[in-house]
């Protein structure tokens, strides 16, 4: 955690009385009015009135160890309530702090409303201590930046939301200077100036009749979903229907995994990062004489994605227009997954659904290739974690080699069941999308899988947990590499450089911070670590011990 200067009492400011409305007042209250019930961060003096003024909305603020670990926690809360994110950073290195995670907002498709603090201008003139341009930092981040100004942040805070929230979802950036926050502001309370979106469907015209003849005509098709779902539940409804209804199999991205449950026979599982899937699936979608892009955002996939299909034999539908050109289609629509699929295919069905058996042929392959195997590593520690997960559980993973295998051998059975960086691909999500996840979930079993590279990174966070008493289990393989890319200085050739660290007894600091820990090394003491953690009343860390080498062949 990066270290904040300590304040004196002349530089804090002062707060406004409980019973004034101010203007942090109003970004409080409108927030609440849009679900908002929870925020994270790292206090400052600059944002002591928003924090009180949060409170005093009925929108509690937690604590974290680090900006980035709040953004995440944030993310996790809009996953759990559909609300936006709210980041709260202090001036200077807080905000500097949270650059990753507000990166991770915009290519993750977040909506992340990040308040910062500021100095009054005048103030700034002459003075330069923890100063620098918030808003030119994160402005190529995020999809607008404002600066708050006294007696209009109502409207402001509506407008960020509906722009945080709008397709596609992405983060946005309030400015609060001190004397702004403090500012009176009446009329803080009521509705959002402009509801929300409604998503339309495609009219009617030569666009519409020929993806519905293509539709018709097909005897090899397949839904191919992707992250736009997240947000639109209608969408995963209208996929399952029409997959059941037809027998069209349905892959997804890493994100979207769960659109169609992965026990189904006709889901084929998510993918976009691992070469050994790649292998099965792309076959699979040049084979195919309709792609059906439902919700599909380019932004998980890697390079051997670019033109995955025929384009004359693909139909998007999408929240927002394709910018990336990773892929094409012959009939694109923007507007909602379900209002797009039911325009498609009222009324028709396909001429056949794959009659070769294709579809399961390549679902057997998968599997196949994911197989636990017999000796321990990393594989028989996803097939463990996958079998003895509670259901309905939600599971975070980081960044890395252990990401793409489990993403591969995970059965999820809706969207949000696995919660990952899949656009960013950044490291440290893990740890902080579970505390956020437990948070606002009680209810819900959460569990968190992490490398050890990744959880040296937040080893912060497990306080965290034990301050909020959250019972989440945390499993960390531990093979003392940065393993993803020494697998990729192997496949190069290259000698082994910066990779390597020393290994952590987590099984320690775990019991240090006030949790249970524990240290396996084969598939049985797995089992009973983890029957032990599911059951135990506070926060564990199972360390998994795993070979050298473990993941070669295995992604």
């Amino acid at each position: 955690m990066t270290v904040q200067p300590t304040q004196t009492l002349a530089e804090t400011p002062d707060l406004p009385r409980a019973d004034a409305t101010t203007s942090a007042d109003a970004i409080a209250r409108r927030l609440h009015a849009a679900g908002v019930r929870h925020a994270f961060g790292v206090p400052g003096g600059e944002v002591l009135a928003l924090i009180a003024a949060l409170e005093r909305a009925g929108v509690a603020f937690h604590l974290a160890r680090h900006e980035n670990a709040a953004g995440f926690m944030a993310e996790a809360a809009w996953h759990a309530t559909g609300a936006p994110g709210v980041l709260v950073a202090t001036v200077g290195p807080g905000i500097a702090n949270a650059v990753n995670v507000v990166a991770n907002a915009q290519q993750d498709r977040v909506p992340l409303i990040v308040i910062s603090g500021r100095i009054p201008d005048a103030q700034a003139l002459t003075y330069s201590h923890q100063v620098l341009d918030h808003q030119a930092v994160l402005r190529p981040l995020v999809k607008a930046s404002f600066e708050a100004r006294a007696g209009a942040c109502a409207p402001m805070i509506d407008k960020a939301v509906r722009l945080a929230l709008d397709p596609r979802p992405g983060p946005v950036h309030v400015d609060l200077p001190i004397p702004v926050a403090a500012a009176p502001e009446p009329g803080a309370d009521g509705a959002p100036l402009r509801p929300a979106l409604s998503p339309a469907a495609p009219g009617p015209g030569p666009d519409l009749d020929r993806a519905r003849e293509m539709f018709a005509r097909a005897t090899r098709p397949v839904i191919l979903a992707g992250l736009d779902l997240l947000g639109e539940p209608e969408g995963v409804a209208a996929i399952r229907a029409l997959s059941a209804a037809h027998g069209i199999p349905v892959a997804t991205t890493y994100k979207a995994k769960g659109a169609l449950a992965e026990d189904d026979p006709l889901s084929l599982g998510g993918h976009g990062l691992s070469p050994k899937s790649d292998a099965a699936i792309l076959p699979l979608l040049r084979a195919a004489d309709l792609v059906i892009c439902a919700g599909y955002d380019p932004i998980e996939m890697r390079a051997g994605w670019r033109d995955p299909w025929d384009p004359a034999r693909a139909v998007e539908i999408a929240h927002a227009p394709d910018r990336q050109y990773l892929h094409h289609a012959a009939v694109s629509w923007c507007c909602g997954i379900a209002a797009g699929l039911e325009a498609l295919t009222a009324g028709l069905a396909p001429a056949a659904a794959w009659p070769d058996g294709a579809p399961a042929r390549v679902r057997a392959a998968l599997a196949e290739a994911f197989a636990p195997g017999e000796a321990w590593g990393p594989a028989q520690v996803m097939h463990v974690l996958n079998a003895m997960k509670p259901a309905g559980a939600v599971t975070t993973v980081d960044s890395g080699a252990h990401r793409i295998l489990l993403s591969q051998v995970w059965t999820c059975g809706a969207p949000g069941e696995l919660l990952q960086s899949s656009g960013l691909c950044t490291m440290g999500c893990a740890l902080p999308l579970a505390v956020g996840t437990k948070l606002v979930r009680p209810g819900t079993p959460v569990l968190c899988v992490i490398g050890d590279g990744c959880l040296d990174m937040t080893l912060g966070e497990l306080a965290t947990l034990r301050d909020l008493g959250l019972p989440v289990v945390v499993v960390v393989l531990v093979d003392g590499s940065l393993e993803l890319i020494a697998l990729k200085q192997r496949a190069e050739g290259l000698p082994s450089a910066g990779v390597a660290f020393g290994t952590t007894d987590y099984a320690a600091v775990a019991r240090a911070l006030g949790g249970r820990g524990a240290t396996v090394e084969d598939a049985p003491a797995l089992r009973a670590a983890l029957a032990e953690a599911f059951a135990a009343p506070g926060f564990s860390v199972i360390a998994a011990r795993i070979p050298p080498g473990g993941y070669d062949g295995r992604i």
